[in-house]
């Protein structure tokens, strides 16, 4: 048995180094089909524009090609670009995303999702708004609210044209007022729920509360006063 194993043992190793090799490359021609999660980028947004609907930040692909291929092909160095210059305001549809894809040659694209994309673009415009003052809890017992203010009391916004036509004011946090009794003033942040508007500046306002007595009235005189009723009679009226 030892003779058997000993014997021609250099050819032995040279068939052995074959299969090894015939091996390897069986296992590395085999196609294989993989997923990514691959960025979407957009560039050249023209100047004065925006994009005004949602775009999905990632595309799942699926790649299949030879595994020795895809072992070289690393996600962070695969992504889609789409170039937006020279577009328009309105809605644009890319499809065919896989030509945007920069992948070796020998890997084939098998599957998108999504497949295509909606861009929808817009002027970015600005507007003036006044500021709405919140107030929540009472003074003090004894003392009521006097003059509020708010300075500034108009902010502007920025973003999508259509959006920015509904938007008619802002408001600030709630300013509690519970068990106050003086004046003060305040800086707080105002609050404007926008999808694709925005604070072009400032986001913060300055509150003037002015903080009263409430009047007590003083009791009325002559409470002990007698009251004549309408058929009582003078003294001296004779009798009938």
């Amino acid at each position: 048995m030892f003779k058997f194993l000993t014997e021609n043992w250099t050819l032995k190793i040279i068939s052995l180094s074959l299969a090894l090799l015939l091996w390897t490359f069986i296992m590395g021609e085999r196609r294989l089909e993989v997923g990514y999660p691959v960025p979407l980028e957009l560039q050249s947004l023209p100047e004065g524009l925006m994009v005004a609907n949602e775009v999905p930040s990632l595309i799942d692909v699926r790649v299949s090609g030879p595994r020795t291929l895809l072992a070289k092909v690393s996600p962070n160095d695969i992504s889609i670009i789409v170039d937006l210059a020279d577009l328009k305001p309105g809605l644009t549809t890319f499809k065919r995303l896989e030509e945007r894809l920069n992948l070796p040659r020998g890997l084939r694209v098998t599957r998108l999702s999504p497949s295509f994309i909606d861009l929808k673009l817009e002027r970015i415009k600005q507007k003036l708004v006044p500021i709405k003052i919140i107030l929540s809890g009472e003074p003090l017992a004894g003392f009521k609210i006097g003059k509020v203010r708010v300075v500034p009391d108009e902010v502007i916004v920025e973003g999508a044209e259509s959006e920015l036509k509904s938007v008619s004011e802002v408001t600030t946090e709630d300013v509690d007022l519970k068990g106050v009794n003086d004046g003060f003033s305040l800086i707080v942040p105002l609050i404007h729920r926008g999808t694709y508007t925005h604070f072009k500046d400032e986001k913060t306002t300055e509150i003037q509360v002015e903080i009263e007595p409430v009047e007590v009235l003083p009791p009325v005189e002559g409470g002990n006063m007698e009251q004549k009723t309408p058929d009582s009679k003078k003294e001296g009226d004779s009798q009938g």
